[in-house]
This record gives structure tokens, sequence and C-alpha cells, in this order.
């Protein structure tokens, strides 16, 4: 097996230089950019580079925002503009689409009616209001409102939008249950996460020195992924930038894979129609796979239609040939994926005479939809590989940080009622449903919050004394926390303020109580700690790193801290790398990338996703959906650096039964040398543990004549 060339995981060094390319799109100032950035192309450090040449040419720090889609890409992106631009970095608005969103309504929010201290709510308040609003508790009922209402605010449809054009009895029902939960998130001063997009673009539309204000502060605003935005998010972008388009948009055609979530292509169309002087440069040059990876890529998405062409090439060589395999079942592919691990961690030992294995974490395993991930989580555990589910359960979905979190969410808007009811009953301090059903009733009659209504003059006519007693006992705590975290100021001080809220509260003997287990109550107390540590590290001052530097953050208050703290959405900021194989879905995988890479369950009704169910009375949608699938493969086929299997099943499950497998139509596609690409793992195994027991065997019998002489 002949080794592969090196392969960096990014673009060049800073002393490498910028490509041709890549120098365009940095150079370009003077209107509207658009920079097509095929996978492994360097969009990150052309988006920093352009930073620091816009800061160059005279634009302060403060007057360019670089926007991405996810906090892990926005962390990434400050960490290299600092590191490439210096102390300038830190005054550049660095954020997601939602965060922007939120510093444009606590700024100018009271235009819409909206407090300062206004919530954001999150999937399972959003649940819970719902449920009220349209009088049902059928969880998949309400799951299905909620993504309805999710895709009319992405369309930038009110609730009275959306019952002008409904389109029959059910979406008009959905339309009247929208306006309920409007009129509720309204009286709780709380938005949902569509909200922020949504609300500051009605500002910009509707309040005209609201936006020249952030016109004339902006000079100059990046857009990464900008294939993913939605129909909103370009309004936005546009009232942002106002006429001259003082934008630069960073995005591939090619990794569309979100269009089920609102993100369109029409935005792509959309420029060049309304910015005629759009430039358009092309970054075609990939610093992350092989050749051979890479001719499977540009052949897999050539079927599409085109934007705007580009075929991506490489100077990393040729590398190995991209494997196919065929499997058996699910548990036979999961015992091949466990073999090609093992062997390509030998071959690497057999190769460089004693050098260390391949780590795990160099490897991945991508597929279509999560449940496909339980048969190689058994074969791992069976051979012992360490492994992390990508995309599993967030650090903030667990039930002890949820707990902590409704506390700090009340402690910033006393009017979030479903904060207020999780945090009034946990931990328990004997304030029971009857109570707050009650409570609950008098605010509605009296159109108060629940927080309000606990010292209302008339609640004891509806409450027995000691029942309102002890809310209000819990109203004056939570004014007298409100009061220390305005002027708790610093990491030391945050921790100091933490540590005696929770013995305050006694959340610990909380967690204990609840629990059976010892071992699973000392395991969320430790989230609990680490959860705390967390906190007061954003409230900035100086604190030690994970390699034991001190770094000097920006000082916040508890309350400043705790006014992001919905927006998180993962604390796997303050977690190390860990050395494990990764398995994970297609779409979570975006904008990742490993050395050896295998695509698993690469079958007709997977990937391509049951096109069959399609009834073939709308075309249209059939192919669009064909060709986002197939951005899909192309998306994981580009994950790979140096290696790249692909497995399709001969039979798999489908419900209960086993059906014939047929490989996916993308397979063809790659154009792939058949004869030569085709092998079996578990075979290669064998031979390279025979080949290493022998060498073992020729190096203790050379030892032992050593020693005999």
């Amino acid at each position: 097996m002949s080794s592969p060339p090196p392969v960096s995981s990014a673009a060049p060094s800073a002393g490498a230089g910028l490509n041709l390319a890549q120098q365009e799109a940095v150079n370009y100032l003077h209107g509207p950019c658009l920079v097509l950035a095929g996978a492994g192309t360097g969009k990150t450090r052309v988006i920093t580079h352009k930073i620091g040449r816009l800061i160059q040419s005279g634009l302060k720090p403060e007057q360019i925002a670089a926007i991405t889609f996810t906090n892990k890409a926005a962390a990434e992106m400050r960490e290299r503009a600092k590191s490439l631009i210096g102390k300038p970095a830190r005054g550049v608005l660095i954020c997601t689409f939602h965060a922007l969103g939120v510093r444009m309504l606590r700024q100018d929010g009271a235009a819409l009616g909206l407090k300062q201290q206004f919530s954001i709510l999150d999937s399972d308040d959003v649940s819970s209001i719902l449920k009220d609003a349209g009088g049902s508790t059928d969880a998949a009922t309400v799951r299905q409102w909620q993504w309805a209402i999710s895709r009319w605010k992405n369309m930038g449809l009110n609730a009275a939008q959306a019952g002008a054009q409904a389109s029959g009895d059910e979406e008009r029902l959905l339309a009247r249950i929208m306006a309920h939960y409007e009129e509720r998130l309204s009286a709780y001063q709380s938005v949902d996460f569509d909200d922020l997009i949504g609300l500051p673009l009605k500002l910009l539309q509707e309040h005209e020195a609201v936006r020249n204000k952030w016109q004339a502060a902006l000079g100059h605003v990046l857009v990464d992924e900008y294939q993913d935005t939605n129909a909103t998010q370009y309004e936005v972008l546009k009232l942002l930038v106002g006429p001259s388009g003082r934008f630069t948009a960073v995005g591939d055609d090619d990794q569309s894979i979100y269009g089920w979530r609102g993100a369109t292509l029409d935005n792509l169309k959309k420029l060049p129609l309304d910015y005629p002087t759009l430039k358009v440069v092309k970054l075609e040059q990939n610093y992350r796979s092989t050749s051979a990876i890479l001719r499977a890529a540009n052949n897999v998405i050539g079927p599409n239609p085109k934007l705007f062409p580009k075929t991506l090439f490489s100077e990393l060589g040729e590398g190995e040939p991209v494997r196919v395999v065929d499997c058996d079942s699910e548990e036979h592919e999961a015992e091949r994926v466990v073999a090609r691990i093992q062997s390509l961690r030998l071959g690497a030992e057999l190769q460089a005479a004693g050098s260390q294995f391949k780590e795990w974490k160099d490897f991945c395993v991508l597929y279509r939809a999560n449940h496909l991930a339980k048969p190689f989580e058994k074969a791992f555990r069976k051979a012992q590989i360490p492994y992390k589910v990508s995309g599993g359960q967030s650090f903030f979905d667990r039930a002890e940080i949820k707990d902590l979190c409704s506390w700090m969410v009340l402690l910033v808007n006393n009017d979030n009622n479903p904060a207020f009811i999780r945090s009034v009953k946990t931990p328990k301090r004997g304030i029971g449903h009857t109570t707050l059903g009650a409570l609950s009733a008098f605010a509605d009659t009296y159109k108060l919050s629940l927080f309000e209504s606990l010292f209302s003059n008339s609640l004891g006519s509806v409450l027995p004394a000691k029942a309102v007693g002890s809310l209000q006992e819990f109203g004056r705590y939570l004014n007298d926390l409100e009061y220390r975290a305005k002027r708790c100021v610093g990491f030391e001080a945050a921790r100091l303020f933490l540590t005696d809220w929770l013995k305050e509260i006694d959340y610990e003997k909380h967690l204990y109580d609840g629990e059976e287990s010892e071992k699973v109550a000392a395991a969320r107390w430790s989230n609990v700690m680490d959860f705390c540590d967390w906190v007061a590290q954003r409230c900035g001052g100086q604190i030690t790193d994970a390699a034991g530097a001190t770094v000097e953050r920006e000082s916040k208050t508890m309350l400043e801290m705790v006014q992001t703290i919905a927006l998180l959405s993962t604390i796997s900021e303050r977690e190390g790398e860990q050395n494990v194989v990764t398995l994970s879905t297609l779409h979570a995988a975006k904008g990742l990338e490993w050395p050896h890479v295998v695509l698993a369950g690469v079958n007709e009704g997977l990937l391509p996703f049951k096109l069959e169910d399609d009834d073939g009375s709308n075309t249209e949608n059939l192919a669009q959906r064909l060709q986002e699938e197939r951005r899909l493969m192309y998306v994981g086929i580009t994950r790979a650096q140096r290696t790249l299997a692909v497995n399709w099943l001969r039979k798999r499950k489908k419900g209960r039964d086993m059906i014939a497998g047929v490989p996916s139509r993308f397979i063809a596609e790659m154009a792939l040398d058949q004869a030569t690409v085709k092998e079996d793992p578990r075979e290669k195994l064998k031979a390279l543990r025979a080949e290493f027991a022998k060498k073992s065997a020729e190096t203790l019998a050379a030892a032992a004549a050593a020693q005999g002489r």
C-alpha cells in the first residue's frame, strides 16, 4: 500500500501567503463581493485576511461584522482573526445571525414594544406555550405546529399574514394558534429563535432611524456559509448593508444541504440581480483532500445544475483510491468498519517501524440519519474502540443545566412565565400545582406575568396566606439575587456568587434526593460544577486556561453574561479535543474534516433518502430533493483528507422487515474503477495481523540469537 502525501488540514500558513484567487477576494473592497469557496479551499482564511485588509484600508474594527451560522464557527473565527490581526480583532463583531439579532433587539427593541431584558425561549419553552395556546397535550401534534410556525416565520409571515394565505381549514386553525402564541410571547416579554431574525427585519423595515443607525455603524459585513441563509436572513443583510452593498458573502452552492429548514439557493440567484456590480471570485484549490477523493466529489456533483460552475483541484497528490465496500447487513457493515479502522492503524505501525498508531480521532463514520449509529456503537463497544456520537444530547439539554438556566433567565426577565414555573418548582419549596394553577388564573385575569402577580394586593383573595407567603418569599429572594448579580463583576466574584446561590437553594441536596443512584446524582452535580466554571469564565477578568496560561477577558457582570445564555446551544468550547472515533450524521459533519472517513449505508432509500416515496405528481420538487441529496453526498466525500471508504448494504432494515439493498446511484456517479476499489477490510486486517505476527517473531528470534552470542 503506497503512502499518501502529507495533507494539510487548512489553507497555507501565514508565511506561505494566499493563492491568487484568495488574494483577489481579500483585496476587493469597492463593492459587493461573492466568494464561491469550494470545500477545503480556505474560506475562513479568506474571511480573516479580509477583516485585516478592511482595517488596513481605514475601517475601524467596530465597523466590521462577520456573521457565521454556529457559535463554534464564530469562536474559531475570533481565534483566527486574533492570531492574524492581533488586538484590533477584539473590536470586530464576530457572531451568529441570531446573536446579531439579540444585539439589535437589546439596543432598539423598544421600538417594537420589547423591554431590554426580554427572554429567549428554547424549544421546550415554545412547546409548552403552544400546548397552552392550542389546547393540546399531544407532543407530536405540537411539534408539527412548531415546525409549521417556524416555516412561516422564516418566510417573513406573521399570524395574520399566514391566515390570509391559508389553503385549508387545517392551516387556518394553525394560524389562529399562531396568533394566540404571539399574544403569549408578547405578554411574557419573550421571543423564540425565529424572532431573533424576524423582529430585527421588522425593525429595519419599519423604523428608518434604526435602519440608518445600523447602516452607519457597519462599514462592511461578511457572511460565512451564505448558501445556508433563508429568505428572512437575506432581507436583513440587504437592509444592514444598504444600497451600496458593503458586504462579502462567502459560500458554496454545492454545499447547500439545509433546504428542509428554510435555506434557499434563491439567495445566491438574487445577488447578481439585486447587485449588478457584484464581484464573483471562485476558490477552487482544495487544501484538504487528495486528488482521488476530489475526483469522486467532482463527478458526484457534476449532474446538478450549476449557478456558478467550478471544479475543485488539489496539489496533494493522487493518494489512496476511494474504496467501495459491499456489506451483507448493518451488523456486517459495522464489523467491516471496525476491521478497516484496525487495519489502517496496524498498517501504519508496520509501515513506520515502531511509530505510533494513527489516533482514534483521525477516524469518522458518517451516515444519513441518527438511528443508523446503533450498530456501530455496539461493534465499537465490543472491539473496545472509544467513540462519540456527534449531535448527541447537548450539555444545555441536561435537566440540571436547564434548571439553572431557567433561574438565570428569570433574573434577566422576571416576566418569563416558563422560566418562573421551572424555577419556583426546582428545588421544591412547598409550592404545588394547585397554587401555581390559581396564580396563573389570577395573572391571566389581570394581564400580569406570574412574577408581577406575586406582590399584588389582591392575590390573597384567591390563595391562602401560607401560599402567598411562600410565593412572596421566592419573589423577594429573586429580587435579592438580581441585585447581587448586577454588582458581581469578573471571574472570582461570579464563582463566589454561583457557589453561594447553589448553597442557598440547596441544589446539591435536591439532586441527590431525586436520584436513586448516588453515582448518577454525583455525575449531575459534576455537570453543575462544570457549568458554574464555564459561566464564571465568561464574566471575564484574569483566568487560567487549560494549558495553565493566564488569559485576560473583558469583565462582565453576572447579569450581562446571563443575558446571552439562551443563545448558547453547546458547551463544547470548554471541552478539550477527545481522542475518539466520531460517529456523525452527514448534516452535523458539514464544515468538519478527518484524515479517514467512512460513508455508511450509501443505499437507495437512505442516500438519496426515500425518493421512492414521492408520488411523482410534483416532478420539480422531486428534482430539487435529489439535487440536495446529491449535495449531501458531495459534502460527505469532501470531509475526507487521506482515505475514503463508501459502504452499501445488500440487505437493510426497513421497519421490522429486511429488504434487498440497492447501491446508491451516487456510487456509480463517482465513476470509480470498480475493479480496483472493492475490498474486504476483514481479509486485509487478517493479512496485516499475520504480517505483524511474523515481524514480531522475527524480532524475538533475532533478540534471542543476539543474547545467545
